[in-house]
């Protein structure tokens, strides 16, 4: 099959997610009120069951770039679903991630699994917001032996948890061109909007 290019999807993506994040008030959240998405919790996962898995189609994926963190030759950006369907689906466990270049090609390799936070149910009405947090290791770009930078990326491309088609979101860095250090790392998905404080 070939790749289309991807910037005209990822542009009318972008449209979808910013228009229904900004009718449901979700783009100016602040933490206090950013909750966006129904967190189904271990004890109402039978309750969850019900509830169709989130699908690629389902969901528009952005990366809030104004929300980023940094510490210790890490950036820490929250990685947003917004449900942009018109039914509740189901979010649990880690998406797999991985950069590519406007061909297609993977950038390196995927990201990685952070276990530092509890693996949950997350239930997104529509229109509602989940997210995870994305690690971006400049460090390990600039400095890793077999890295080979380049500043080709232009997104990355995302598949929900226990999916096997992914969607995309705009994400231009410097990114690994080879296999090994892995650069990225995810969270496991969280309920509401992402913010600096997670």
């Amino acid at each position: 099959m070939k790749y289309l290019p991807t910037i005209p999807r990822t542009a009318r993506r972008v449209t979808a997610v910013i228009a229904t994040a900004s009718a449901a008030g979700l783009i100016a959240a602040s933490a206090a009120g950013s909750s966006g998405a129904v967190l189904a919790s271990d004890t109402a996962r039978t309750t969850a069951a019900a509830v169709p898995a989130c699908t690629a189609d389902d969901l528009g994926a952005w990366v809030a770039i104004s929300q980023s963190d940094g510490a210790a030759g890490s950036i820490f950006y929250p990685l947003q679903f917004t449900n942009l369907s018109r039914h509740a689906c189901a979010m649990r466990g880690f998406p797999g991630v991985s950069a590519v270049d406007r061909n297609g090609h993977q950038l390196g390799s995927p990201a990685g699994w952070d276990h530092t936070r509890p693996v949950r149910t997350v239930v997104l009405a529509p229109g509602a917001t989940a997210h995870d947090i994305l690690r971006y290791g400049d460090v390990e770009v600039a400095t890793a032996p077999r890295c080979h930078p380049v500043s080709s990326m232009l997104e990355l491309r995302v598949f929900p948890p226990g999916q096997r088609h992914a969607t995309f979101a705009a994400f231009n860095v410097e990114a690994c061109s080879h296999a090994g250090p892995v650069y990225l790392d995810v969270t496991p998905v969280q309920a509401g909007v992402g913010t600096r404080n997670g």
